[in-house]
């Protein structure tokens, strides 16, 4: 089946090489294997790249690994100022999902690149490594935050599609994102404002972006942002709320009681880029990011009649009763505040013509303040506030770099081979600062059977506070060798050191071969690793949920692998997760106007990363916060994921304007090996390594250009994928079909300094299956979907040049 699937997308691609068309553009030149020149037309495969090679003067073309180009143009035809929206629109593999009412999640969403882990994919800004969330996600994954760096501030974003760990360090086991920033003089103003159709989620968006040419001697770019969104609500009455409203006749019950949607957030976001010459032979520079926002999201409704943990009667606080705070029961709300920081600033410069040098120092902070309000400890009765402050994650993260370049001239190569080499040293900071007392506490109505904790979100307590760090060290070298006119390769080796684990070495062989100076083959083969992070290492967290069959809440702990509870239960300390990964793919370009690539790839992962099976609490032992099962994070299994990325890209002249058409589709599957997640052992997991993301994701855009008008039609496909409900136990799942959508938009220069755009996405107002196992929750379409479930969005935008 699988081999099927990859030669259908193989043959779809080829074939589009045979279609016809008029030249795009002026002629350029290219190389041919006997030493000449002959007339190509330029292509989108003809820009010039940083991610994923040390050389100066690499096109994507000529890439050893597959590195996708989105200029600034393409980043504007998505209408979200959320970075992880744009890229899950333009890169096939790359899926977000939504989240809604999933605590942290709601705020920091995890995003995926080839189906594998959020922290498994590098991200960085202008080449610099960009920090990380302070949030440990879904199954414990603690990945950068893209949403945090604006979208109006990028020129143009690289995505390499291969493993990168021998080039970059942890983390590029999956890929590399590599935002570049604006530096170009002018200025850009936009305003725009979109809603859903059914009339809820609201978004006023504003950016600006100014740069000045600073004479001969480099650029400033200045960048603001300010995005404020209101919430939706795709939510039908629970039952159990129909049921209690019916049985108290006297009481005005809210309708829906909890909202599932999109949370209120307001988000601002500013920034510099500074390049500035101070001789003729160093550069200074300088790059800053700085994010906050501020956010609201609902929590599962606390029916009076059935939440006896809040709602008992006790003697120990006569004459209290929740009912009179809370009659018709209480929707948590959950905030979160986020404050982020990266800062880089560095030199480089050229000890001779062929050597070249740069080094930079980053610091990158990551704060997240969670509160909760309308809610209770109900193990303090009447001593119990409303409000809580529950504590706050803090991610610091500090580098610095030396990187040297050096193009070796070697008397038998017609050009020189390019060497690499450098060293890091990086040092993370994990901090929990405890919640308010109240958020945490075990007061004396819990002898009677009161929960305690704020009920909801427990707040971090004094024990689990605490600040943890780790410190690595790391050296690199990287060859490019042109083996003739036809040939060349590739190999990196790093070595690092981590004070949490010891040491690891990884390598990477690359190749690629002209066929035909249009056609081309590569290959790689890698070995990577991700190294655990102090969060995952040393912090234990507490959540509540809702029993979708008992409507009960329950409450787990995750622990830490250094917890004596969890060493008692089979915990052992964490190790990197190790990778492996070859690739083997087919590129070209044409004189019409034609380009793409063809890449498989097998990514075979061993030790990964998650959260072990829930266990009850042993008899006898202390149980304060009321744990209903506890897990820890763990080294627990093996996968293999495999895949084809197929991009195909075609411009031609169509009437008086421009054509463009980009095909962009990804096949992954990955399939559980070895391990406590195996079918027989733990089938939740298994589930949702395997299904939980469709197979396959791909799209087809066409723009055309003609005079001052600009017309873009995007189709979007999803393909199927498995649901669970997340039980305290009894899982129940549901396979949702595939989903395609539509959007539209079209844009008008009404002259030199003024444009405007509209556009629906979606505009069939299309909506998946619903979740039917979740109905009793009062939620329509799963919470985990790998697509907006909103329905429709109508946005305008406005744009002032100068």
């Amino acid at each position: 089946m699988q081999s099927s699937l990859l030669s259908r997308s193989i043959l779809l691609a080829l074939s589009m090489v045979s279609a016809g068309g008029a030249i795009a553009a002026d002629a350029s030149t290219a190389d041919t294997p006997d030493g000449g020149t002959h007339a190509a037309a330029p292509t989108q495969l003809d820009a010039m790249l940083v991610t994923g090679t040390r050389a100066s003067n690499r096109t994507q073309f000529e890439t050893l690994a597959p590195v996708d180009v989105f200029t600034k143009e393409d980043i504007t035809s998505v209408d979200s100022t959320d970075l992880k929206d744009v890229l899950a629109q333009l890169v096939p593999s790359f899926v977000v999902q939504r989240l809604p009412m999933a605590d942290g999640q709601v705020f920091v969403r995890p995003a995926t690149l080839r189906g594998l882990s959020p922290d498994q994919t590098l991200v960085l800004v202008n080449g610099r490594r960009f920090h990380r969330s302070a949030l440990l996600g879904n199954r414990g994954a603690q990945a950068a935050d893209l949403a945090q760096i604006p979208t109006s501030a990028i020129k143009r974003i690289e995505v390499l599609r291969d493993g990168a760990s021998a080039q970059y360090g942890s983390d590029a086991i999956a890929g590399v994102i590599n935002i570049i920033l604006e530096d170009s003089p002018g200025t850009e103003i936009t305003a725009g404002y979109s809603q859903y159709a059914q009339g809820d989620g609201a978004s006023r968006d504003f950016s600006a972006r100014t740069g000045w040419a600073l004479g001969d001697y480099g650029s400033l770019a200045l960048f603001a942002e300010s995005s404020n969104s209101d919430a939706t609500s795709r939510t039908r009455q629970r039952p159990d709320a129909i049921a209690f409203q019916a049985a108290h006749p006297d009481l005005d019950v809210p309708n829906p009681v909890q909202r599932w949607g999109q949370p209120e957030l307001e988000s601002r976001r500013v920034g510099f880029n500074l390049k500035a010459n101070a001789s003729d032979t160093l550069e200074v520079y300088a790059f800053g990011l700085y994010s906050h926002s501020d956010g609201v999201s609902d929590f599962n409704w606390r029916n009076p009649d059935t939440t006896t943990g809040a709602y008992r009667t006790t003697s120990i606080f006569p004459g209290w009763d929740l009912r009179s705070i809370y009659p018709v029961g209480f929707s948590p709300q959950y905030g979160n505040v986020q404050n982020d920081l990266q800062l880089v600033g560095g030199l480089r410069g050229e000890i001779t013509p062929k050597l070249r040098w740069d080094v930079s120092a980053s610091y990158g902070r990551n704060a997240i303040d969670y509160s909760l309000d309308n809610a209770i400890n109900a193990s303090l009765g009447p001593d119990s506030p409303t409000s809580f402050d529950l504590g706050r994650l803090t991610q610091a993260e500090k580098n610095a770099n030396v990187d040297f370049n050096y193009e070796w001239d070697v008397a038998a190569l017609a050009k020189p081979v390019n060497v690499a080499f450098g060293a890091e040293f990086r040092q993370e900071t994990y901090e929990v600062r405890a919640g308010d007392p109240a958020s945490y506490a075990v007061g004396p109505g819990a002898a009677a059977g009161l929960e305690a904790n704020a009920n909801g979100a427990p707040g971090f307590s004094d024990t689990q506070a605490g600040k943890w760090d780790q410190r690595s060290h790391a050296a690199y070298v990287d060859m490019e060798v042109p083996l003739g006119e036809r040939w060349s390769i590739g190999a990196a080796g790093r070595y690092e050191d981590f004070s949490s684990f010891g040491n690891t070495v990884d390598g990477k062989l690359s190749a690629r071969f002209a066929i035909t100076p249009d056609v081309a083959l590569r290959g790689t083969f890698s070995t990577g690793f991700r190294a655990p992070t102090p969060a995952q290492l040393n912090t234990t967290s507490t959540t509540q949920g809702l029993d979708t069959r008992t409507l009960q809440i329950f409450t787990s702990g995750r622990l830490s692998p250094n917890d004596p509870l969890a060493q008692l239960l089979g915990a052992k300390p964490l190790t990197p997760e190790e990778s492996r990964t070859a690739s083997l793919g087919l590129t070209w370009r044409t004189d019409v106007g034609l380009s793409g690539s063809v890449d498989v790839y097998r990514i075979k992962l061993s030790d990964r990363f998650s959260q072990s099976a829930s266990f009850a609490i042993p008899a006898g032992t202390p149980n304060p916060l009321g744990y209903t099962s506890v897990n820890y994070f763990t080294n627990d299994f093996d996968t293999t994921t495999s895949g084809v990325d197929v991009v195909g890209n075609y411009l031609r002249d169509l009437g008086a304007g421009r054509m463009t058409l980009t095909l962009a589709y990804n096949f992954n599957r990955t399939r559980v090996e070895n391990g406590s997640t195996s079918v027989a052992t733990n089938e939740t997991q298994r589930v949702l390594f395997e299904d939980r993301l469709p197979e396959h994701k791909g799209s087809f855009t066409g723009t055309w250009d003609v005079g001052a008008w600009s017309l873009m039609a995007r189709v979007r496909y999803y393909g199927a994928w498995t649901d669970s409900t997340g039980n305290a136990t009894g899982d129940i799942y549901q396979r949702f079909g595939d989903m395609t959508f539509l959007d539209l938009a079209a844009g008008y220069r009404i002259n030199e300094h003024h444009s405007l755009r509209v556009g629906v996405d979606n505009v069939f107002d299309r909506y998946p299956d619903e979740a039917t196992f979740q109905a009793s929750r009062g939620l329509i379409y799963s919470r985990n979907a790998p697509y907006d479930t909103d329905g429709a969005n109508v946005y305008a935008q406005y744009r002032l040049t100068f």
